[in-house]
């Protein structure tokens, strides 16, 4: 190390950002450093301080502090202290001292930190290398987008994200059954569209009830942090603020629909905050028909007008009649949809092409065509007769099922709404369990029927349902249902139980009493919690060894958390509402639960309990399988049910209602069977394509390989890592990170797992996957800066001379152009590497990157910075030579990305103008997008260069 003289030129090899540093004193062994460029000082200790001497050469152009262009043409030491000789562009001579040197200068090219002494470890020029790969081979991938969320990889919901997600604004109707998913497949599409750079502002409205449901799905499942916006949030903000719109304050907010109903003044600023996507939940809710609009319908209808991007959530699409399901229709495209009387046209004459389908799909195909000879007719007249006669010509080959294939993949692109609308349903999936429901009727207290019988009779509907509130303070000890749930746990150990009651202080009281008195394991899960302390329970709850064996819940507990692991449910009472019965079994009843589930119900004998529990079991059949008619039927039996709630027990009055109810339920069910459009089923998952895409995600988001390449990582940013569990660890920033912060690591620190299976039982742990925005932040961190660009290693091999020099150069296609075309996707491999000794001869191929790799060997900081100060002029004809080896390479590149973009976007562009001819769901805008973005494309190409990323000086010993 140079001895430190005021006024000197030194620059930070951690804080290279800071620009030139100008030493200002040296006292008590510390060094004081000036940085003017950020107006920021720093003191180190002068033996061993992160610096690097700044003296440039003869030949270099550098600035003055009045930002004058010059070159130096000599220089002189005086001192340890540089004065050099420098001439401006008109060849006037001036002299230069190094303290007025511009400090705002930044070392950008390798080679220029590299002569700047700034030489980075031998393991940071390796990770940059890696890293380098792993983002290409993400960018390439076909899960792109898709890898990050905590999701099961489930086919029909990966279909429908990579169908919707890969469009321009994607404007469409998720309409799967209840349980199937659809908050998760618009999570999805949303993800993929803000991580390719689609979408960067997206606004979601749901109902009231459902606003914290979607936060903590967003976040938790996601990563999205959504900002909620209510009145007082918004006054505080145009407080802070004068004049700021709240809804231009994030980029993606949360808000419930009454509040943007209730007040013109708020939808004005929603209209005005320039959205790139719009997500509606409980879209069914929307109330239209030709005469009038609902005031919640008129309010959507404003912002997807003014939003590109629409994603409309309902699970009865078509349960409240053909005019509701056309009102969502025509809010997804009014041009389209326009006329309610030529939809019921078209819906009609849906029909033969599903038949035409199902003969296509069925087992003997092959015995139908031979047989019904008009099938080729028909198909003749949808699709044309060149393609009825290729099939009819394939009949007696072994590829008539991929012919038939085809035919119906081009069935269902010319015809039916499966662009626009995706519905799948339980009878069309397999892997749900089966439902169980064992009822317990149970004696009322003594003293409830005797004694309270008077207040019995004066308690109102939510008192009969729940008797803990008539019993009051000495409900534990006088309720059966207490007690048969005590022995019900006694008897059953083994078995984790999930108990969900309507109310917190039932649920706080419950669990204290199981858990003091009676020796249970238990937690409690309510909303008086904070979010950490509900994540503490429901770890608790899910933890494979020391865990609860109950978790008791209140009627939060049915919302946003998902304990499939567990498969027995208690309802310690039962809702009015039979959605909000299935919210509460959909918990347990999930795609990936592996046994049937155990459905418990305790309750009073003789009561408003049986009645509702008879008429949910007999009349609704909601417990053991999902109802989709079940909020109609609730709504059309209402004024018949609540009388019978509060009746004696009149068991033929509550017969009839039962029967009554079973005989509509029968009829509404019959009607959606014969509803379902085969064409959109078939539309809606493709399981081919679904297992493709999940088989990609499985293979490009392995999780051995990327927690090899994070450990790596973590220990070259400073970042502690224990081991947790055997597939969880606990990261924290440590003392010494190069940085104050990352992206995606909080403060506190935070408990993580590579296991999708993991992450999924354990909401309280983060899912490391290669798009986690820790994952993805240091990445960028890596890529985009100046990490690891320089390094210095030696080697012994050989056939090498020692003291041979060698040059390792890494060049990638450089390519600016705006994130949301995606021109990584249509680029060949971008990484080169180029190997040259001093004579310029090109060894790329015989020295290998692993064999390199094997053979390296450390060089310390001050040695490697030596080598270079006395080998800077070979250094630079080997530059020249690997930059002039790059640019030969460069047209080969550029040929092949532009015949990607060809193939991929020129095809598919080719193909929606076809079919926009017969299929009027296909929008001009998604074709004019498409030729856009090719002729963008095209032109950025244009202007791609080779940059040099990273260099590595080997010296052979």
């Amino acid at each position: 190390m140079s001895e430190f003289i005021p006024g000197q030129r030194w620059i930070s090899n951690t804080e290279s950002s800071l620009g030139l540093g100008l030493v200002t004193s040296i006292s008590n062994r510390r060094v004081e450093i000036l940085f003017p460029a950020v107006g920021e000082e720093r003191t180190y200790a002068d033996d061993n301080a992160p610096l690097s001497r700044v003296i440039y050469p003869v030949g270099e152009h550098v600035r003055n502090a009045s930002g004058l262009k010059l070159k130096i043409t000599a220089f002189q030491e005086l001192n340890g202290y540089i004065v050099y000789q420098a001439e401006d562009e008109t060849g006037e001579l001036s002299v230069l001292e190094e303290k007025d040197l511009d400090s705002s200068v930044h070392f950008s090219k390798p080679h220029d930190r590299l002569f700047a002494g700034q030489v980075d470890k031998l393991s940071r020029f390796q990770l940059r290398v890696e890293t380098l790969k792993h983002q290409f081979t993400h960018l390439q991938s076909e899960s792109y987008g898709l890898l990050g969320p905590r999701v099961q990889l489930l086919p029909h919901q990966l279909y429908i994200a990579h169908q919707v997600a890969r469009r321009y604004a994607p404007r469409v109707l998720l309409a799967d059954e209840v349980g199937l998913g659809k908050t998760i497949e618009a999570g999805l599409v949303l993800h993929q569209q803000l991580v390719s750079g689609k979408v960067s502002r997206a606004l979601i409205v749901v109902p009231d009830s459902l606003i914290h449901q979607w936060l903590i799905e967003m976040l938790r499942r996601f990563n999205l942090r959504f900002t909620i916006l209510d009145e007082l949030r918004c006054e505080a903000l145009e407080l802070s603020d004068e004049g700021v719109n709240p809804f231009e304050t994030a980029q993606l907010v949360l808000c419930n629909l009454s509040f943007l109903k209730s007040s013109p003044e708020r939808l004005v600023q929603a209209l005005d905050a320039g959205w790139d996507m719009l997500v509606v939940d409980e879209a069914h809710h929307l109330v239209w028909s030709e005469e009038e609009s609902s005031p919640e319908y008129i309010c959507i209808e404003a912002l997807a007008r003014e939003v590109k991007g629409l994603l409309l959530l309902t699970a009865t699409p078509e349960q409240l009649g053909v005019d509701s399901h056309f009102a969502r229709l025509r809010l997804l495209d009014p041009d389209r949809y326009y006329s309610l009387a030529q939809f019921r046209d078209e819906e009609t004459g849906y029909q033969p092409v599903s038949k035409l389908v199902e003969q296509l799909l069925a087992e003997d195909a092959r015995e139908q065509l031979k047989d019904a000879p008009e099938i080729f007719s028909q198909l003749g007249s949808y699709l044309g007769e060149e393609v009825a006669h290729e099939l009819q010509q394939e009949l007696e080959n072994d590829s008539l099922d991929q012919a038939i294939t085809d035919a119906v993949d081009s069935l269902l692109d010319h015809h039916g709404t499966g662009r626009v609308l995706f519905r799948n349903t339980r009878d069309g999936m397999t892997g749900f369990p089966q439902r169980v429901l064992h009822s317990y009727p149970l004696p009322g207290p003594d003293f409830y029927l005797e004694s309270e019988q008077q207040l019995l009779d004066q308690a109102d509907l939510e008192e009969r349902l729940h008797p803990e509130l008539i019993l009051a303070d000495r409900w534990l000890e006088a309720d059966p249902r207490v007690e048969w749930l005590v022995d019900w746990l006694k008897d059953n150990r083994d078995l984790k139980a999930l108990v969900i009651c309507a109310n917190a202080a039932t649920a706080k009281s419950l669990e204290e009493h199981l858990r003091l008195y009676e020796g249970v394991r238990s937690a409690v899960f309510h909303e008086g919690m904070t979010l950490v302390n509900r994540d503490r329970a429901a770890a608790y709850f899910a933890d494979e060894d020391e865990s609860a064996q109950v978790l008791i819940c209140s009627e939060i507990g049915s919302e946003g958390r998902n304990f499939q692991f567990a498969s027995d449910l208690v309802l310690f009472d039962l809702p009015l509402n039979p959605d909000l019965l299935e919210q509460r079994i959909g918990r347990l009843d999930r795609i990936g639960q592996r046994n049937d589930v155990q459905i418990h119900v305790p309750h009073y004998e003789f009561s408003a309990q049986a009645v509702l529990l008879d008429w949910f079991h007999r009349g609704l059949n909601c417990f053991e399988r999902a109802c989709p008619v079940g909020q109609v039927l609730f709504d059309q039996f209402l004024e018949e049910l609540i009388p019978a709630l509060f009746e004696e027990f009149d068991e033929v009055h509550v017969e009839e209602l039962i029967t009554a109810t079973r005989k509509e339920a029968d009829r509404l069910l019959d009607e959606l069977q014969q509803g379902r459009d085969r064409l959109l089923e078939l539309n809606s998952c493709n399981p081919a394509k679904a297992d493709l895409i999940a088989e990609s995600m499985e293979v490009t988001g392995n999780s051995i390989e990327l927690s090899r390449y994070m450990e790596k990582m973590f220990d070259q940013f400073g970042v502690e890592q224990q081991v947790h569990g055997s597939n969880s660890i606990i990261l924290s920033p440590g003392d010494h990170m190069h940085y104050d912060s990352l992206p995606g690591l909080p403060a506190e620190g935070m408990t993580a797992t590579y296991s999708r299976t993991l992450a999924l039982g354990r909401e309280d742990m983060q899912f490391l996957t290669w798009e986690h925005p820790l994952v993805m932040g240091t990445m960028d961190i890596v890529t985009e800066g100046d990490f690891g660009n320089t390094a210095v290693c030696s080697i012994k091999l050989p056939p090498l001379k020692p003291g041979t020099l060698l040059l390792e150069s890494i060049y990638t296609l450089h390519c600016a152009a705006p994130k949301k075309i995606q021109i990584q996707r249509y680029l060949p491999q971008t990484l080169s590497r180029i190997v040259v000794d001093t004579n310029g001869t090109d060894l790329s191929a015989i020295l290998t990157e692993a064999h390199i790799n094997n053979l390296a060997e450390r060089v310390g900081r001050r040695q490697s910075v030596e080598i270079v100060k006395h080998t800077r002029s070979e250094i630079s004809s080997m530059v020249d030579r690997v930059e002039a080896i790059a640019e030969t390479q460069l047209p080969a590149m550029l040929s092949e990305a532009q015949q990607k973009v060809q193939t991929l976007l020129g095809v598919e562009q080719d193909r929606l103008k076809a079919l926009a001819q017969v299929n009027p769901n296909i929008r001009q805008e998604e074709i004019d997008y498409l030729a856009q973005t090719r002729s963008d494309l095209e032109q950025y190409l244009e202007s791609a260069t080779m940059k040099l990323d990273a260099v590595r000086v080997i010296i052979a010993t």
